[in-house]
């Protein structure tokens, strides 16, 4: 087994090299980041798998700090405390609609800093003979900062500072093959050369890569370019552990990579997308654009008197949770509700599909918030045939998930994606503020069947209101 105070085959050192005696601690931190993914794979046990890979993660830095030359431990006691000063108050006033956009806000800043470290290693390679780790140094750059720039327009999208429908250039494909063939050739002149001024050339055009690819990402694909920018960030992570010859960044790195690869493969499935498709929309002229256009067609409204009356009488309902039940902070009222209707006896079940909301897992969390069982959660595959017997379906704040479009218009921006066919069910409710499209920026024709109502107002207000009625009932 390879000490850590060894040097990786054909790298030159770049650091201090770590003492033998903080092996047996990286090691150890290295494996909690291992049970920490295992720990994150389900809602049960995601609180524990988080405060194991936190706990992983101060005990690396710890040992990073004690087996290194402190020399420069002030600045960077100095850096941790205005970091920290900045985080920790923002990070708990985020609330959890806004998950998504902390996310990738991390996202970049971890690619953004691993470009910036390896460009301070090019400083002090320049004109070295260091094959290995010039070859590392370029990929960290590029990548790096392609996911720290694609991770900000991904924010500003989710944040909604700019629109979140795609942005096409008229010579997007020109610039990306462009830029694609400049990147390559730039990364193999800092491979080739080591010069500090070359790297910031491929640091510019790693920026505005990671802007023209996403650009052109509409908002039904933003989950998986989230999930695509964390692979890219873990992977310039591990590339920046070979240039630091530091082997638990490597591990770290490596695990985020897999784990975010695999992630982007399963959410690029659940939405019928290929991961190409996603990443090189631009040079195919393709876009997640669709109509905005509302249709002026009647739709049947009801009341929270209504649709108490229809829950009373079912002996199963399905609760399809979505984007809005976030924004209200409707989960708690939700529960409620259910607990009312478990008590008449009526069968209650919770539909999620993956990529409700805006990220992987982001109805789960929520719904985790408010105590529902887990058993009660049912993935897509699980709950679509559960609708045929389904007496009432109570969509909440969701809208693309459940959009008949994804099978019937090959022209809308989700065809292909797979949804929850709630259609089958003998009466649907809808809860929504308005008429708007969803997130992907298209009407649902469900909202204009005869077995569909809908429910304008506040998802909590009129939550509130039906538990009401029902009780009273």
């Amino acid at each position: 087994m390879t000490d850590l105070a060894e040097p990786l085959p054909g790298v030159t050192p770049a650091r201090v090299p770590h003492p033998a005696r903080g092996y047996v601690l990286y090691l150890a931190a290295a494996v909690c980041f291992i049970l920490a993914l295992k720990g994150l794979s389900s809602p049960r046990s995601a609180r524990r798998g988080n405060l194991i890979g936190a706990g992983g993660g101060a005990l690396a830095l710890l040992v990073a700090l004690l087996s290194n030359d402190l020399d420069h431990l002030v600045p960077i006691a100095i850096a941790i405390v205005i970091g920290a000063a900045i985080a920790v108050p923002t990070a708990r006033r985020v609330q959890m609609t806004q998950m998504p956009q902390l996310v990738a806000l991390f996202n970049g800043v971890g690619g953004g800093a691993a470009a910036l470290v390896a460009l301070l290693e090019l400083a002090d390679h320049e004109g070295a003979d260091a094959t290995g780790t010039l070859a590392a140094i370029a990929f960290t750059v590029l990548v790096g900062s392609v996911s720290f720039a694609g991770s900000v327009i991904t924010f500003l999208k989710l944040q909604e500072i700019m629109t979140t429908r795609p942005v096409i250039i008229p010579t997007a494909r020109p610039l990306m093959i462009g830029g694609l063939a400049a990147a390559v050739a730039g990364a193999v002149l800092v491979f080739l050369l080591g010069q500090l001024w070359i790297g910031l050339v491929l640091l510019a055009l790693g920026l505005a890569l990671g802007v023209m690819l996403v650009l052109p990402v509409g908002g039904a694909d933003v989950p998986i370019v989230i999930s695509l920018l964390n692979a890219f960030t873990g992977l310039t992570v591990a590339a920046g552990g070979f240039v630091l010859q530091n082997t638990l960044l490597l591990v770290a790195g490596t695990l985020v990579g897999a784990s975010g690869t695999i992630l982007t493969r399963l959410m690029a499935a659940a939405m019928g997308r290929s991961v190409s498709g996603v990443m090189f929309g631009a040079l195919t002229g393709g876009s997640t654009a669709g109509s905005t256009a509302i249709s002026n067609r009647p739709v049947r409204s009801t009341s929270p008197d209504d649709v108490a009356i229809l829950l009373e009488y079912a002996s199963k309902v399905i609760f399809v949770p979505g984007y809005g039940l976030a924004v209200a902070q409707a989960q708690h009222t939700l529960r409620e509700l259910a607990e009312v209707l478990e008590k008449k006896g009526c069968e209650v079940l919770y539909a999620i599909h993956p990529v409700a909301g805006r990220m992987p897992g982001h109805m789960n969390v929520l719904l985790a918030e408010a105590d529902v069982p887990y058993e009660a959660l049912k993935e897509m595959g699980e709950v679509n045939p559960e609708f045929r017997t389904a007496d009432v379906v109570l969509v909440v704040g969701a809208n693309d998930v459940v959009n008949p479009a994804a099978r019937t218009d090959p022209g809308a921006p989700i065809y292909g994606m797979p949804i929850l066919e709630v259609s089958d069910a003998q009466q649907v409710v809808f809860l929504k503020r308005s008429m708007r499209p969803g997130f992907a920026g298209i009407e649902n024709a469900l909202l204009y069947e005869p077995t569909t109502s809908l429910l304008f107002g506040d998802a909590k207000d009129s939550l509130t209101k039906v538990l009401a009625a029902l009780t009273s009932l």
